[in-house]
Parts: structure tokens; sequence; C-alpha cells
């Protein structure tokens, strides 16, 4: 049984097109995202999905693997699912974003052992505490709750837990809430019939895909870490990249 990551990768951007294929550090993004990915120890395959040739080409220059897609998906998760079909020998699947340079080899062999530790669960994620309330109040930063078997309960844009006797003070040992990460982790069989799934009211609602799989009754389980990856969605977030990877020499 293979244990895959599959990369979702797409040029278009609104806040930041061509993102995959930035170069300033001396190498395009994606190539930072699939060596982050090669440090991993469990992962025996990375394979970029796109539909676009120049990140495919761009791709197969530094050594990488690419597959090309369809233009008609909706979601990343419906482009791994197309990788994922293709390659039956495939029993869990990795699906890490393409803005992710500086995920850790821990986090991708986390959700991997998170997955084969529970055999009741369908998917594997990963959340970070949260201990700052900017971050808690933020819409943009989903949190999530989970239950005391390390099952997601739910994701929300919203602050959850709520803090009715009012928020612990600043430094407190416990985390105002958990951030969800967007790393996941597959079986195969269940990805195929994920990605034939219509979008459920809570997904909707929340715009978290991850909704359809707990409104369709499935488990997934929750891994923490301490330290998230830093994605990069605008041209800041890019150049503060670029600035850490110099710093670096």
């Amino acid at each position: 049984m293979e244990i895959i990551a599959v990369i979702p990768a797409r040029f278009a951007s609104t806040r930041l097109p061509g993102k995959p294929l930035l170069s300033e550090t001396g190498r395009p993004l994606i190539q930072h995202v699939v060596e982050a990915a090669q440090r991993s120890k469990r992962l025996s395959r990375i394979i970029v999905a796109t539909d676009d040739s120049r990140i495919a080409d761009t791709v197969v220059s530094f050594g990488g693997e690419a597959f090309m897609t369809r233009a008609d998906h909706p979601s990343g998760t419906d482009r791994v699912a197309e990788v994922a079909q293709a390659i039956p020998s495939a029993g869990i699947i990795v699906n890490l974003q393409g803005d992710e340079p500086e995920v850790s080899a821990d986090a991708l062999d986390q959700v991997v052992t998170i997955l084969e530790e529970n055999p009741d669960a369908v998917m594997g994620t990963l959340a970070t505490p949260i201990r700052n309330e900017q971050d808690y109040l933020d819409p943009s930063c989903v949190k999530v709750v989970a239950s005391t078997t390390g099952h997601a309960l739910y994701f929300s844009r919203s602050p959850i837990p709520y803090h009715r006797d009012g928020l612990p003070p600043e430094g407190a040992a416990t985390p105002l809430a958990y951030l969800h990460l967007g790393l996941y982790s597959y079986r195969r069989d269940f990805l195929l019939k994920l990605a034939q799934l219509p979008p459920s009211p809570l997904e909707t609602t929340e715009k978290l895909e991850q909704l359809r799989v707990l409104q369709a009754g499935y488990r997934i389980a929750l891994g923490v870490i301490e330290e998230p990856s830093v994605g990069i969605d605008t041209p800041e977030d890019y150049l503060r990249f670029v600035e850490r990877w110099n710093a670096r020499g």
C-alpha cells in the first residue's frame, strides 16, 4: 500500500496570480512545497496535480512528478481525487496545499499516523492551539473542537468553544481554542466517495468542505501540533517567506 501526497496547484489566484511559479528565492514556490514533502518519512510518492502546463513543465524541470488534471474541478479535493482514482495502489492520500512551503515533516508524518491509528476514521487532519484573542475571533482562522477520543466534532469560523464566563487570562496553560490546519489525509476509497457527495448545508453555510464529511456521519481523526506552518495567500505573505528563506542563508 502506497502513502502518497498530492499537491493541488493552479495558476489562477485572485490575490496572488501565478503563485506556484513565484521564484524570488531562486526556485519556484511549488518546488519548495515538494521539497518540504520529501522530508517526510512516511510518504512514498509526491505528485503535483495541476491543469496548467506551465506548472507541470516546471515541476518536471526540477525532477518532480506532475499529473495533468481536468480544468473544471470545483475544489482542490476534487483534483486530488482525480489523481487518487488513477492510482489504485494508494491506500492513504495526503492533501498538501501548494502554498505551504514550510510545512514540517513531523506534521506530514503525524497526519498519516493518526489515520492509521484510528480505523473508524475516514480522514485525518491537524490543529494547533490558539492563545490570542485576535485569532480566536478572526473568521479566517477556522476553529475546531474535538472529542476526548481525538475525533473532530465541529469546525467553524465562529469562536468555538464559546467562553461563557470570559476568556482565560493571557498566558494561561489552557488554549482559547484550536486552530484547524488545512492538511488532510484520506483513505483512498473514502476520498473517491467524497468527490461524489454533494455540498452539505453546513458546508455551504460556513464555506468549509470538511463539514460535508461530518454532516454525512463520518469521523475525522484530529491530531495536535504546537507549531503551524504558514500558508502564502498574498504578496505580503510571499515577501515574508522570501525574507525568512534568505535569512536562513
